[in-house]
């Protein structure tokens, strides 16, 4: 056999091995790309949690989460997210996302909610499925979102706080032995980057020891540049001889922005102070009913005039209420005796 009849020989049993390998193994050819190509994989890198719509009881969570994505397309992406209370352990809310089909590697982002309530703190869980199958998790937690002001009531317009300005300025412009009338200025401030929008101003006069309501006034506080202060003046009309507290509340469309407290000493003998520790109960419809015998003496049944004793009939302004309690008290103790 010569040189060139061996190498057709060898040509053609190296053509038939390889044919007989591809039968038997017709995996072991493949494209050398998809060689290097590795099976696809997505992980959740971060999860950014931002406040949305917050209502007067619930309030939204955005949430944002970056996906990597690395190797081949992976198909039918879903990412769950659960909110559970955080003390109690309970689900509150669960929303899912359909991402769809992942490829092109590097990161992106995919943006979900949850709604929960404006109370305690919560453990805000992200899954993420390729397929129905569990792929990656993580876990956020979340705490604070009571102080979420509601977007009905979130304005930059406000009392001024200085520690000099008064906020509440009372003078007396005419008084005399049974009246006296006062004129009360407020300080309002924008602290937004905007022109505030026109909010009413309703100020009430209590007397201190009654907590009755003397006299009361609104106005309107106008537009309000940004960072400007603006000074807004009322009159009332009250009894003489008498303490009060000026209770002055920002109002917008019936929604309460923003509220302070000042002063009128006009008891000579006696002062008050707006810095009072105010002590929280639980609501009882009782204590605020109108319309009964107590509802317009102080707290103890009785009033008060300018010498700290009850007053008679012929003093004005809170007098009358004393009597009445006192006639009231003269009346059980004569039915008590035999």
């Amino acid at each position: 056999m010569d040189t060139r009849t061996a190498l057709l020989a060898a040509a053609a049993a190296l053509l038939l091995a390889g044919a007989i390998g591809a039968v038997a193994a017709p995996d072991a050819i493949v494209d050398p790309r998809q060689a290097d190509e590795r099976p696809g994989d997505v992980r959740i890198v971060d999860t950014v949690v931002s406040p949305g719509e917050v209502r007067g009881e619930t309030a939204e969570l955005r949430l944002g989460v970056d996906l990597r994505h690395r190797g081949s397309t992976v198909e039918n992406v879903t990412v769950r997210h659960r909110a559970i209370g955080a003390e109690s352990g309970l689900l509150v809310d669960e929303t899912t996302v359909d991402v769809g089909d992942v490829d092109g590697g590097g990161e992106r982002t995919v943006n979900g909610s949850v709604d929960v309530e404006r109370e305690g703190g919560y453990r805000i869980e992200t899954v993420v499925f390729a397929d129905g199958e569990r792929r990656t998790s993580q876990t956020t937690r979340v705490g604070g979102v009571a102080a979420l002001t509601p977007d009905y009531a979130d304005s930059r317009v406000g009392f001024t706080e200085g520690d000099v300005w008064p906020t509440v300025a009372v003078s007396v412009r005419e008084a005399d032995n049974e009246t006296a009338t006062l004129s009360v200025s407020l300080s309002v401030t924008n602290r937004g980057d905007a022109v505030s929008e026109p909010l009413d101003l309703r100020v009430l006069l209590r007397q201190s020891e009654s907590n009755v309501i003397a006299d009361e006034a609104s106005e309107t506080v106008g537009e309000v540049r940004p960072g400007r202060t603006d000074t807004v003046t009322t009159t009332v009309e009250v009894p003489a001889n008498y303490n009060y507290y000026v209770d002055a509340a920002l109002w917008s469309d019936d929604v309460l922005i923003d509220e302070t407290q000042g002063v009128a000493n006009l008891n000579p003998r006696e002062t008050i102070s707006a810095d009072e520790t105010v002590e929280e109960v639980d609501f009882s419809v009782e204590d605020f009913t109108r319309g009964g015998d107590d509802a317009a003496d102080g707290a103890d049944g009785s009033d008060r005039g300018a010498d700290g004793d009850s007053a008679g009939d012929s003093t004005p302004g809170f007098g009358p209420l004393a009597a009445l309690v006192a006639l009231a008290a003269a009346a059980l103790v004569a039915r008590r005796r035999p």
